[in-house]
């Protein structure tokens, strides 16, 4: 066997092994945070009162406006300078959600504002609180919109994590550079972690597809009464 293969079957047990403890998780747990907060900060933009929107814009503002790798940097590293630890995890999930969230709000925010009048009002008509219609006709519709973006979030995610390795996570991107600074190989076993992290993105967009098909076939809009 080639020695750059046999270094790569040896690599792609710790690879996989970190990417199922750490980077699996920590997307998992970020995207499904971060979509509820994203959910709640739209809703808020759609529909608060102002000085609750003047606090949602200004979060999205220092989130989309600064690099998430500075944000992770201010939460792990910058915080316990004001008394506040965090051990790694919990740091890059910290700065993963808060980023998703913001990032999220804004599809939402559109996707939620881009459906009719008409389906609020025909809501209404047929006896439907504010919380009913928005449940069981806005977010249906909306949802069918709003799946292609935040499927193209959460694939981003799942790239993005590498940065954890910044903060010490040991997630997949930092086992890679451990294994490096063993074998002295950088090119193979980095070309290793770009597969792998492509095969991941690749099922993902897979899946989305699939769920973009059935949520094309399920149900219709709710027309207004005439």
């Amino acid at each position: 066997m080639p020695h750059w293969l046999q270094l790569m079957v040896d690599s792609l047990v710790p690879l996989l092994w970190a990417g199922l403890i750490f980077t699996v998780p920590l997307t998992l747990l970020s995207f499904t945070f971060g979509l509820a907060l994203g959910f709640l900060t739209a809703l808020v933009r759609l529909f608060g009162a102002r000085p609750l929107v003047a606090i949602a814009r200004f979060y999205v503002w220092i989130i989309r406006g600064t690099p998430l790798l500075v944000q992770l940097f201010v939460i792990f590293y910058g915080l316990p300078s004001v008394g506040i630890l965090l051990d790694a995890f919990p740091a890059a999930l910290i700065g993963f959600t808060l980023n998703v969230g913001a990032y999220t709000s804004e599809i939402l925010r559109a996707v939620i504002g881009s459906i009719p009048k008409g389906q609020w009002e025909a809501s209404y008509s047929i006896g439907m609180t504010w919380s009913q219609a928005l449940r069981r006709t806005v977010l249906p519709q909306a949802a069918r919109v709003a799946v292609p973006p935040l499927s193209n979030t959460f694939i981003s995610l799942v790239k993005d994590t590498s940065l954890a390795a910044a903060v010490t996570v040991p997630e997949l991107f930092q086992a890679a550079q451990r294994i490096v600074a063993t074998t002295y190989e950088p090119l193979i076993i980095y070309i290793e972690a770009a597969l792998i992290y492509l095969a991941l993105s690749s099922v993902l967009s897979a899946l989305q597809v699939r769920l973009e098909r059935y949520l094309s076939r399920s149900g219709g809009y709710l027309e207004p009464a005439t």
